[in-house]
């Protein structure tokens, strides 16, 4: 992934993820507070999560337990398939903690000795602000419907989150266009 790429996609997903909250969106807000227990979304980022998971797995070199990959993807798909079961509760959060953990690796490694481009920092910050939140997020998943009702307790709270998110992602999408 190219250091343009992987600091527009964070951007455009800011603001994709700020202008709703910004202008206050009804769809939007009942979506997000819905979110945490959601089955719908718990088979799309869970399931994303998984299968994104298990093609690491599935590719591990030999010195990385490569040659127990088949035993390794069947155990661990077992266990994805089991958590939808057993502890679907906050299986969406916990989705999305894995999309992020799994997608900080190709955007880390894009800024990775790009030296001469400090504007990369934007980027980085917001990524290992992420991977913070998504272990946070992972071990405390009922934290995020507390965030969720905390945030739309008041309407300045949600305006002023959204703002805060696309001004970040604008910021990224330019600084995008600088490299």
């Amino acid at each position: 992934m190219s250091l343009f790429l992987a600091t527009l996609l964070p951007g455009l997903f800011l603001v994709l993820l700020g202008f709703p909250l910004l202008l206050r969106n009804e769809g939007a807000a009942t979506l997000l507070i819905s979110f945490p227990r959601s089955p719908s979304a718990a088979r799309i980022f869970f399931g994303g999560g998984a299968v994104w998971f298990l093609y690491n797995v599935w590719h591990l070199s030999m010195a990385d337990f490569g040659e127990y990959h088949v035993l390794l993807c069947l155990a661990f798909g077992a266990i994805a398939l089991l958590a939808f079961k057993c502890v679907p509760d906050f299986l969406a959060v916990r989705g999305v903690a894995v999309l992020m953990l799994l997608s900080a690796t190709p955007l880390l490694n894009a800024a990775y000795m790009e030296y001469n481009h400090p504007q990369r920092l934007f980027m980085v910050t917001l990524v290992y602000i992420g991977i913070a939140l998504a272990l946070w997020a992972g071990a405390q998943p009922w934290r995020a419907r507390d965030f969720l009702s905390w945030l739309f307790a008041r309407p300045g709270r949600s305006r002023g989150m959204g703002g805060l998110l696309a001004a970040y992602g604008l910021l990224l999408c330019g600084l995008a266009f600088t490299y």
